[in-house]
């Protein structure tokens, strides 16, 4: 197992197809580097999300960029379960965005998700994205699609514990679904944290196909 890290962090771009994906995805993980690079500059992208969400999903990135050098928050109104459909609208977007914004590092969704809206989201940061660092992240749900990640992430306790109240306290449109519980979160993080053989017991785990030294 190789550890690895960064001297110099100057720029991260978050990218998630709905309201609570990138705090489920690497919420723990942004928040830790946030704490070790104080001059990071973060831009957060959140393509779908209807009004009440679109002010969940605002609430909460404020919360995790509060420590951020710098930060900007974009709510797109992406179709909601039909990214492959309304693809060509979503792709001149990363078009767009693909020009304006050249991250250190990229964070998006697994290419091998099940949910079609992820798997869209993660085919374009590829197609955008070609020459930067990408690490893919994972969402729990119902298709039971988790995999193996190759890229772990050490978290101690305050922080999983802070990624999890933020989700319970930020996203309360969600609270009605069995799966949005602090034990899920928090079970997935210890899971990762076995696999990673960590220090703290605690991980996020992420799929990275390809970097370069």
């Amino acid at each position: 197992m190789t550890n690895l890290c960064f001297d110099k962090l100057g720029s991260i771009l978050c990218l998630g197809a709905h309201a609570d994906d990138i705090e489920i995805g690497c919420g723990g993980t942004l928040l830790r580097l946030l704490e070790e690079h104080p001059d990071l500059h973060v831009h957060w992208v959140v393509l779908s999300a209807d009004v009440a969400r679109a002010e969940e999903a605002t609430r909460s990135a404020r919360f995790y960029l509060q420590k951020s050098a710098r930060s900007r928050i974009e709510i797109k109104s992406f179709r909601e379960s039909f990214f492959p459909y309304c693809g060509d609208e979503i792709k001149d977007y990363f078009n767009a965005l693909g020009k304006e914004v050249k991250p250190d590092l990229v964070l998006t969704h697994r290419r091998d998700d099940l949910h079609q809206d992820h798997r869209l989201v993660a085919d374009l940061t590829w197609n955008t994205f070609r020459n930067h660092l990408i690490w893919e992240y994972e969402i729990p749900k119902y298709d039971g699609d988790l995999g193996r990640p190759n890229l772990f992430v050490t978290l101690d306790g305050r922080t999983c514990d802070r990624k999890v109240d933020a989700l319970m306290d930020n996203f309360v449109t969600q609270h009605t679904k069995p799966w949005f519980t602090r034990d899920t979160f928090l079970g997935l993080m210890r899971i990762r944290g076995v696999e990673s053989n960590s220090p703290t017991r605690l991980a996020e785990g992420f799929y990275c196909r390809k970097g370069v030294i």
